[in-house]
């Protein structure tokens, strides 16, 4: 062995540990899961309680269900910053659908047809226009957030149909119904992400566009409906808030975005594209949920949650790009 190959060495075999963390992120993030749950039962007897465990579960279930339709758009080579706010103004909306005398199923609709027409906009800004996703989606994000803010004025709106509420309040073998949705979602679309011919699309067009579009690929038209998958995803999430909360709410999501992308990050998805799984997301969701939980038990500041959350955020970007950087 050559004196440049013996210097090389300790970066090989760190590139090759950091390789093995993200062919493993899932299993990784399941032991690191259960270590957390072991660690906190230990600090404090209330963590393993079923209360404490249902409360994780419903905070987490709008979460679980945005993160579905972010991983599939950071496979295509997207992302969507407009989450959070597309998640409130469906809130508001179908609050006051509801409050104008409009039936649920309708008020239901309306919201998820917005969020389509958020995430088709955002579509076709990025593809046919060419505008940088971050620039497109933050504008989309400021305008989704000031529409709901001007119809509401900044308040709340309460007073709805009690029977609405039935979604936010229901259990299903004891588990709430909001789970069961955001669990669905990720079993189905994890599959499809796997198995379905058309989601292997968006493996190839994140991977390398060039050569997806060369093979005949409708890269444009994929890649929008990803967008108006996350938009449809986020509105959902946003009326189901509200039917647990039994209000509209328009300050609601404020930067869950940053909590979706950290997940899926986290899970094993990519900002360069062609990477990742919706299981993988669904336990990064868990992992960041359990860890705000056990600080919130130990007393942290919220604040200082959000630099967590932050932190966690830039150190799975740089593993995943450390790692790139290892295979060049």
């Amino acid at each position: 062995m050559s004196v440049d190959e013996v210097g090389r060495w300790p970066s090989r075999v760190g590139s090759r540990v950091l390789r093995r963390f993200v062919e493993t992120r899932e299993l990784t993030l399941l032991v690191l899961i259960v270590a957390i749950i072991v660690g906190m039962s230990l600090a404090s007897p209330v963590f393993l309680s079923l209360a404490n465990f249902r409360a994780i579960a419903i905070g987490m279930a709008p979460t679980v269900i945005i993160a579905v339709g972010m991983t599939v758009l950071l496979v295509s080579g997207g992302f969507d910053l407009s989450v959070g706010s597309v998640l409130a103004l469906a809130s508001t909306v179908t609050a006051l659908l509801l409050l104008s005398g409009a039936s649920i199923p309708l008020a239901i609709l309306g919201a998820l047809a917005l969020g389509v027409i958020i995430g088709l906009a955002n579509g076709i800004v990025v593809t046919r226009i060419g505008v940088n996703p971050l620039v497109a989606t933050l504008g989309s994000m400021s305008i989704a957030r000031g529409i709901a803010l001007v119809l509401t004025e900044g308040f709340s709106l309460i007073n709805l149909p009690p029977a609405f509420g039935w979604a936010g309040r229901a259990e299903i073998l004891g588990l709430p119904f909001l789970l069961w949705v955001a669990l669905a979602l990720v079993v189905v679309f994890d599959l499809a992400m796997r198995h379905g011919s058309f989601f292997r699309q968006l493996y190839y067009i994140g991977s390398n566009e060039k050569a997806a579009r060369l093979s005949g690929l409708a890269v444009d038209r994929v890649r929008t409906l990803a967008y108006m998958l996350s938009g449809l995803l986020a509105a959902l999430a946003g009326v189901l808030l509200a039917s647990r909360l039994m209000s509209g709410t328009p300050t609601a999501g404020n930067a869950l975005e940053l909590q979706v992308l950290a997940a899926a990050v986290i899970g094993g998805a990519s900002l360069r594209g062609g990477e990742g799984t919706v299981l993988g997301a669904f336990l990064g969701v868990v992992f960041v949920a359990l860890i705000n939980n056990a600080m919130t038990m130990l007393a942290v500041s919220i604040y200082w949650q959000m630099i967590v959350t932050g932190a966690v955020l830039v150190v799975a970007v740089a593993l995943d790009m450390l790692v790139r950087r290892g295979d060049e």
